[in-house]
């Protein structure tokens, strides 16, 4: 049995992509001095998702969170479990996500950040994820007290009573993220820390951050969205084709992205809700790790907001993505025209990789 689990659950856009960077691609240092990270970084994915027993999860799937549970129960040193959408579980399935994991110890690691820069990336994410609706609705919705799924799911306080509370005050950790212009090292520092990895341990030459659309980028994205209709319903063709192709290989790339924010108008609610998170997280018992005054909004610089976006600029943006598609869809044809067999191949694999995984299945299904 395993002699401590380690269960980052989040929260999203808290730098947790940093720390799973820094943790997958140090596996094999970590594994040396006894910590394991079981399966993988996709594996802990589909982990997660069959937990939460979420809309887009893909029953054909090897990695169920049993499985995943049991391998950390069979490793002899400690474990960590790092997905950020964990967090968003319901009690029940917390609780057994717990006690899953067997009688060791226990700890539960969530990330809090200031909400100034976490409302931004919420609603970003939420576009990114298919959703359709405005900056301003959503703020208008949080001011209204009508998105409690903001509060449920991206918030450390929900988080911590849900998970937190599952286990002892010395074994729930929040970390805070370090205030704008601290070196991304600062929080894994702290994160490492919580789970025993010694300075110098970990080589940290890996990509810092999951870039963030400009304010022009997301609104082009969430009309798109819009216009999508039925197509691409669920997660995984999203990904597949609208990530895939249009955020990642040309959205991200564009130069020069104008960042977007709240408005100053409502710096004073930023501000009050901040000091009411910071109240409620110092009275839970619990193990702080930073300050929580680096939940308090440091800079309240003006920025645009992407429902101001001009439509003369929106459409030169849109023109611009289409070429970069064009450019984009050429380079896949030339790849393809190149590497005809290794294409072959690898389609091959993919199609005997399903079969095998089927084949598991009825196997485990008719041994029982």
């Amino acid at each position: 049995m395993a002699r401590r689990v380690y269960l980052h659950i989040g929260a999203p856009k808290t730098g947790s992509t940093y720390v799973q960077n820094v943790l997958w691609s140090n596996r094999d240092r970590l594994a040396q001095t006894g910590i394991l990270l079981p399966g993988s970084a996709v594996a802990q994915d589909q982990a997660m998702a069959d937990l939460r027993a979420a809309p887009w999860r893909d029953p054909e799937v090897y990695w169920t969170w049993d499985r995943l549970a049991e391998k950390a129960r069979q490793w002899p040193g400690d474990v960590i479990i790092s997905n950020e959408g964990l967090g968003a579980a319901t009690g029940e399935q917390a609780a057994r996500a717990v006690t899953s994991l067997g009688a060791g110890e226990i700890h539960v690691i969530v990330v809090g950040r200031d909400l100034w820069r976490t409302f931004p990336s919420f609603w970003q994410q939420s576009v990114r994820a298919r959703s359709g609706w405005r900056f301003e609705e959503f703020l208008r919705a949080v001011e209204e007290g009508r998105c409690e799924v903001f509060w449920e799911n991206h918030t450390a306080v929900r988080m911590l009573r849900r998970w937190g509370d599952l286990v002892p005050a010395q074994r729930r950790h929040l970390v805070t993220v370090p205030a704008p212009g601290a070196p991304p090292e600062v929080l894994w520092h702290r994160f490492a820390g919580i789970v025993g990895i010694d300075d110098g341990r970990c080589e940290l030459t890996v990509p810092a951050a999951n870039p963030s659309l400009g304010a022009v980028e997301i609104e082009l994205l969430r009309r798109v969205n819009r216009k999508l209709g039925d197509r691409y319903p669920l997660r995984t063709p999203y990904r597949r084709v609208v990530h895939r192709h249009l955020v990642d290989a040309v959205l991200k790339q564009r130069a020069d992205q104008q960042r977007f924010g709240i408005g100053l108008d409502r710096a004073d609610w930023v501000l009050d809700l901040a000091e009411a998170q910071i109240k409620e997280l110092r009275d839970y018992p619990c193990q702080i790790v930073g300050d929580l005054d680096d939940l308090r909004p440091a800079k309240l610089t003006p920025a645009g907001t992407p429902d101001a976006a001009d439509d003369d600029h929106l459409l030169d943006v849109a023109i611009e993505t289409i070429v970069d598609l064009l450019g984009h869809a050429h380079t896949l044809d030339e790849r393809a025209e190149q590497q005809p067999d290794d294409v072959l191949s690898r389609l091959k694999n993919r199609a005997a990789g399903g079969v095998k995984r089927r084949l598991r299945r009825v196997i485990r299904r008719d041994g029982r």
